[in-house]
C-alpha cells in the first residue's frame, strides 16, 4: 500500500495538537508509524537517478515531501499551521488566528498550553545577547511600569518600546579621529529601538508592528522583535509594512539567541526626534538613564559595562 503523506502528517499533527514539529521529526515519527508502506516506498525508488538506499535517505525525502506539500497540507487540513522560523515546524491548532494570539500573550501557567513555556520577559535578556554579540548594540531594559504616566491612563499606550540600544560607530577609530569627531560635534553613536512579541500570526500583525512604529520613531533604527511567526502571509505583511514604514523584524531564537537573524533590515533614519525623545525622558525613568549614559559617552569616551544590559560574563 502506497505511503499516504499527507493523511500520515495530518493524523500525526492531529493526534499531538497544540505541540509543534520540524519536518524531520513529523518525518521520523512517519517512519515508525508505516514501516511496510516505508519500505515499500524505498523499494520502489531504485528506478530512481539517486535510489533511497537507507531509512535516513527515506526520512531526508520524506523531509523535502513534507515541504513540497506545505500548501496542500494545509489547504486539505486549514487546522495545520506553520512558524516562518528555521526550521519551520508544523502544528494542528483548532483555535483562531486572534485565539492564538490571546493564549501567547496569556502568561499564567497552563498545562499543555501552546506558548508557555517562555514569557516576554525573559526574551529580552536573550535579545540583549544577541545584540551584544552580533552587533556591537549596548543594550537597555525600558520598564514601563517606571513612567509617570503623567498624562492619565492610555496617555503614554505605544510610546515606551521594551528595549532600547546605543551602537558605537567610533569603536575602532583611532583616538585623533575620535578626538576631531568630539571637537566638530560629529555623530558617534546610533540609537536603536526594540519591541518585544512571543507571537504574531495574521491577526496581530498589523497592531504589533504599529506599536513598534509608534515607540521607535526618536531612533536611528527600528525594530520589531519576534520569537514566533506565524504563516507565510505573516511574512508578507511585514515586507509591505517594512517598505512602507522602514520598521525592521527581527526573529529571535530563544534557544541560541546569537543565531537569531534580522529578516527585514531596518531603514534608518538620519536624525533623532529629540522631542519624542524628551517625552519619553520625562516620563520614564530608565529612559532617562539612558539618554544619561548617552551623555555620559560623549563627554568621557567611554563606557561602563556594568551600566548595560549586557551578558554578566562580559563585564
Amino acid at each position: 500500500m502506497a505511503l499516504n503523506l499527507r493523511k500520515a502528517v495530518s493524523e500525526f499533527l492531529r493526534e499531538k495538537a497544540e505541540e509543534k514539529f520540524t519536518a524531520r521529526e513529523i518525518a521520523t515519527e512517519i517512519l515508525k508509524r508505516y514501516p511496510q508502506e516505508c519500505q515499500e516506498k524505498k523499494a520502489r525508488s531504485t528506478a530512481r537517478v539517486i535510489p533511497i538506499i537507507s531509512d535516513a535517505d527515506l526520512v531526508q525525502q520524506l523531509v523535502a515531501e513534507i515541504g513540497a506539500q506545505r500548501t496542500l497540507i494545509q489547504d486539505k487540513t486549514p487546522e495545520i499551521k506553520t512558524t516562518e522560523s528555521r526550521p519551520r515546524k508544523y502544528y494542528f491548532s483548532a483555535k483562531s488566528d486572534a485565539a492564538e494570539v490571546e493564549s501567547a500573550e496569556d502568561e499564567s501557567p497552563k498545562q499543555g498550553a501552546a506558548n508557555q513555556s517562555y514569557s516576554e520577559h525573559s526574551l529580552y535578556p536573550k535579545l540583549a545577547e544577541f545584540l551584544w554579540y552580533e552587533l556591537n548594540i549596548y543594550a537597555k531594559r525600558i520598564d514601563e511600569k517606571r513612567s509617570k504616566n503623567s498624562h492619565g491612563s492610555g496617555g503614554n499606550r505605544w510610546l515606551f518600546p521594551d528595549l532600547v540600544g546605543l551602537e558605537d560607530l567610533s569603536k575602532d577609530w583611532h583616538v585623533e579621529i575620535k578626538h576631531a569627531v568630539q571637537e566638530v560635534s560629529e555623530r558617534k553613536t546610533r540609537l536603536w529601538s526594540f519591541e518585544v512579541k512571543k507571537f504574531i500570526n495574521r491577526s496581530n500583525v498589523r497592531e504589533v508592528y504599529f506599536q513598534a512604529v509608534s515607540n521607535s520613531s526618536w531612533a536611528h533604527f527600528g525594530y520589531l522583535v519576534v520569537s514566533e511567526i506565524q504563516g507565510a502571509e505573516t511574512i508578507k505583511e511585514l515586507r509591505l509594512l517594512s517598505g512602507l514604514h522602514g520598521i525592521g523584524v527581527i526573529e529571535l531564537d530563544i534557544e541560541s539567541p546569537t543565531d537569531s537573524q534580522i529578516l527585514i533590515p531596518a531603514r534608518q533614519k538620519n536624525d533623532i526626534d529629540w522631542n519624542v525623545a524628551n517625552r519619553l525622558a520625562e516620563e520614564n525613568a530608565d529612559f532617562l538613564i539612558y539618554i544619561k549614559l548617552l551623555r555620559q559617552f560623549y563627554q568621557t569616551g567611554e563606557h561602563r559595562l556594568g551600566d548595560w544590559d549586557i551578558p554578566k560574563e562580559t563585564e
